[in-house]
């Protein structure tokens, strides 16, 4: 099965480190990493899709995709 997660986070080091980690764990980036302002906090939002296969698995709506 293919999993599909897309992570989000302020725009700073923490970011980085939660994309590192995922690439670290098997996932792969998929497509342009995104940047917005978010007009409530002030801040600026980073975001990046990342996708990974998993064999010998099917796929259930309540797997925490994080832990695959």
């Amino acid at each position: 099965m293919k999993l599909y997660r897309f992570l989000t986070g302020p725009d700073d080091a923490t970011f980085c480190h939660k994309v590192t980690a995922a690439l670290n764990k098997g996932w792969s980036l998929e497509g342009s990493p995104t940047y917005a302002f978010d007009a409530a906090t002030g801040t600026m939002r980073c975001g990046q899709a990342v996708v990974k296969k998993v064999r010998g698995k099917k796929y259930d709506p309540d797997m925490k995709l994080s832990e695959q």
